[in-house]
This record gives structure tokens, C-alpha cells and sequence, in this order.
């Protein structure tokens, strides 16, 4: 049976969510085709876009079918056991059409927002304030959030972006506005301009606590480019990857599936979180980590993934058998 998206608690509405993190794919929020189409998507993440994709001309336009691509949402992904995450890509701290983006956008149907070229802390703050008012008003909640790391005042920041808001579940890394940034002419692969940068952001994101999302792969003739640089980046602590089509999907969950430190991480904080939630607490720590619900969220959609594609059918017990025996 399928999860149901949206359960009430308290007086506000809150979705069932998938919480993994290997893949974000961008649909341009102008284009009701790529929208349509972006339903069947197998993407964890799928990010609707008012920012780059976008013409300025067409921002209004993006905003009225995003909305009603939230509205609808439930009727799109009624068939999925896990429903990912419907995230929106607004505009930059510096364009001026943040309050516009998210009048339209913060409803039912949203898990979170992505911010473009964030930075510092004190623009999340801004945002996040709005967020907060418009959640109030409109007695929805939880709505996260995941800063972008697009410049080089970004890179410098990006722990204290990251630390922010107990909203922000991930970074995500944007290599080609940060080289333009700096000057640099963009070459394929690892590029030398931007490593201490790409290096930079997975570190300041776990020393956080959330993760780090890396940035686009532009050719998509090239598979073996794509491959290897998936690879770079899951060796630099990366847990997912930005994509820009479809066909991408696949070769990233395939590198970025959790691994067995992941796994034992999962196990370990589903085990001390519901045991503190039974003493009737909350938040908690875990190796001398702070982890809370979004921490717990995250740690069972990793078990589950893993118990539904890793080890095949079988009950809850035969996890907590075999989880450890895959590396």
C-alpha cells in the first residue's frame, strides 16, 4: 500500500517523505511539459525552477504552474511507496523576487525550498522568517530548507549557512555561477579552479550535520565523464548528485547508494532516537551528535531503501540481521 502524503497533526498538515538525498533533478518551472513529465520521475528529489531556467518574462508564469503543480500533487504521486521530495528552486537573496516567489509557493504540497546563490546566514534568516509567517497564516509546517553554494563569499560561509537554521537539511553545490564568480573558464572533469570550493562544501556540511548535494554534469553525450565525476564526488563525502535530465538517475543512485558506515549510522540513530522518544524526549545524541526528527526521518528512509533494494523482500527482523553484512 502505498504512504499517505499528507497526515494531520496538531492542527497543521505535514507529508510522508522519502528523505534521501542521491539525486535532485531541475524542471523549469515555465515549461508545463517537463512539469508533467517530471511526475514519473525516480529522481529523491525533484526541484521545480523559478531561478536559472527561467526567463525573466516568464517568472509569473513559472509561479502560477508550480503552484498548481503543488496543488495537484497528490493525485501524481498517489501510486508510489515512498513519494519523493517536491522541492522549489526560488530566486537569489540579491534578485528581489523572493517574497514573490514564495506568496505563491509555500502551500500544500511543498517539502522545502532550494536558495540559490546563498551568501550568508543572515539571508536564510530573512527567508526563513517569511517561511514562518506564510506557514502560520496558511497552517501548513516543516517546510525545509537547502542552501546553494554559488559564490566565493558562499564557500568562505557555508558552515555558518549550514548551521543556520534547523530547517536546512543539505548543501548543495553550484560549480558553475561559483567559477564565474572567480573568473575561471570551466573545464571538464575535476576542475582546478573550483576543488578547494567542491572540497570545501561536504565538509562544512557534515561538521553541520547535513549533507551535501554536488553540483550539475553538463554533457550528457559524455557517460563516462558523468560516471567519473559521480565518482570524485562521492569520494569527497557527497551524498547525491544535481541532475538536469532524466536519463542521469540511474548511474547516480547506483554510486550513491548507502554504503555500509551509512547503514551502521542509520541503524545506530533509529535505534537511539526511538528508544528516547519511548522515555518520552526528543531531541537526542548520537556519537556526540545532536539528532532530532529530521535526523531520524532521514536515518529510516536509508534503512528502508536498503531493506527494499539491497537485501530483497523480508521483514524488519532479517534487517536488523543482515544490515551490517554489506559493505
Amino acid at each position: 500500500m502505498p504512504s499517505k502524503l499528507w497526515f494531520e497533526k496538531g492542527g497543521y498538515k505535514y507529508r510522508s517523505i522519502r528523505c534521501l538525498s542521491r539525486s535532485l533533478i531541475f524542471v523549469p518551472g515555465n515549461n508545463p511539459r517537463f512539469l508533467k513529465k517530471a511526475t514519473s520521475s525516480a529522481a529523491d528529489i525533484i526541484c521545480y525552477d523559478l531561478e536559472d531556467s527561467v526567463p525573466n518574462k516568464e517568472k509569473q508564469k513559472a509561479r502560477v504552474l508550480i503552484k498548481k503543480q503543488l496543488r495537484d500533487g497528490e493525485n501524481f504521486f498517489s501510486y508510489y511507496l515512498l513519494e519523493p521530495d517536491i522541492f522549489v528552486r526560488i530566486n537569489s537573496p540579491e534578485s528581489g523576487m523572493i517574497e514573490a516567489d514564495l506568496k505563491e509557493i509555500v502551500q500544500d504540497g511543498i517539502d522545502g525550498i532550494v536558495i540559490p546563490k546563498v551568501n550568508s546566514a543572515k539571508e536564510i534568516k530573512k527567508i526563513e522568517k517569511t517561511i514562518s509567517s506564510l506557514e502560520k497564516k496558511r497552517k501548513i509546517k516543516g517546510i525545509r530548507l537547502i542552501p546553494s553554494i554559488e559564490s566565493a563569499l558562499g564557500v568562505m560561509n557555508c558552515y555558518e549557512i549550514a548551521s543556520s537554521s534547523k530547517r536546512i537539511v543539505a548543501l548543495v553545490f553550484g560549480i558553475f555561477d561559483l567559477l564565474n564568480d572567480m573568473g575561471i573558464e570551466y573545464t571538464k572533469g575535476n576542475p582546478r579552479g573550483a576543488k578547494y570550493s567542491r572540497y570545501k562544501v561536504p565538509v562544512a556540511a557534515a561538521a553541520a550535520g547535513v549533507v551535501a548535494i554536488d553540483g550539475i554534469w553538463q554533457d550528457l553525450k559524455d557517460k563516462s565523464g558523468f560516471t567519473k565525476d559521480c565518482k570524485v564526488g562521492r569520494s569527497l563525502g557527497y551524498s547525491g548528485k544535481s541532475v538536469i535530465h532524466p536519463d542521469q538517475i540511474e548511474t547516480v543512485h547506483k554510486i550513491f547508494r548507502p554504503n555500509k558506515p551509512e547503514i551502521e549510522w542509520a541503524k545506530k540513530v533509529c535505534n537511539v532516537y526511538e528508544k528516547s522518544t519511548k522515555k518520552g524526549k526528543g531531541a537526542t545524541v548520537v556519537d556526540g551528535k545532536m539528532i532530532d526528527e529530521v535526523h531520524y526521518k532521514r536515518a529510516k528512509a536509508l534503512l528502508e531503501y536498503f531493506f527494499e533494494n539491497e537485501r530483497g523482500h523480508g521483514t524488519h527482523e532479517d534487517l536488523d540481521r543482515t544490515i551490517l553484512s554489506k559493505s
